[in-house]
């Protein structure tokens, strides 16, 4: 057994953590919860406007959050965790939320008048990823829930294939359908901050893998 291994299992572990990180998928759950929400024909601009609005305050509020795990980091002799694995989770958990805000900033900058329906659905995929990845890490503060975390994190890969098929269509049928030229830049980079938001939850999957690997 690893000596850093050794001293977690036998010295006190700082709780602090799993509250940070609670706060932190809590306050992602919910910026992805309003972002399909706005992902939607059905809004008038005015609602578009505030939820964009809504999802800048997320993603400050979580900001703040990555900056005090990074400082909890360098004042806390022992983690519950390897250092470098907070890091990780902390840093692509604040990846997915960034991402969900540059695409919404995006919306606006661009003009964007109607959302098409590959635009939805990838949305819902993001919101379905953060779902499963707010229930492995509130099972985080317990590794007798591995196999438990394990399943959200095969569905979370599962959906990350599945968003990567529905871009590559949906680009294959841009070029195919869309005449205008800016239009087309405009869309295309619309579907690759939503893709790209569904490849940062599997990376967050992949560091929470690492850490019940570590932690087995």
């Amino acid at each position: 057994m690893r000596l850093d291994t050794l001293l977690h299992a036998l010295l006190p572990r700082e709780e602090k953590f799993f509250r940070y990180f609670e706060n932190d998928v809590d306050n992602l759950l919910a910026a992805a919860r309003i972002f399909v929400e706005l992902m939607t024909n059905e809004i008038t601009k005015e609602e578009r406007a505030q939820k964009i609005k809504r999802i800048e305050e997320l993603e400050h509020k979580g900001d703040e959050i990555t900056h005090q795990i990074f400082h909890a980091v360098g004042a806390t002799f022992i983690t519950p965790f390897d250092r470098e694995d907070i890091h990780a989770l902390a840093s692509k958990i604040d990846d997915i939320l960034d991402y969900l805000q540059g695409a919404a900033t995006r919306i606006v900058l661009y003009g964007v008048k109607k959302i098409s329906p590959e635009q939805e659905r990838l949305a819902a995929l993001v919101h379905d990823q953060v779902v499963e990845l707010h229930k492995a890490v509130k099972n985080l503060h317990d590794f007798k829930h591995a196999a438990a975390i394990r399943e959200s994190l095969v569905r979370i890969n599962s959906i990350e294939n599945e968003a990567d098929d529905l871009f590559e269509r949906a680009i294959a049928e841009l070029f195919d359908t869309c005449d205008d030229p800016i239009k087309l830049i405009k869309s295309k980079e619309l579907l690759v901050s939503l893709e790209t938001a569904t490849d940062q939850c599997e990376d967050a999957a992949n560091v929470i893998e690492s850490i019940l690997v570590k932690n087995a």
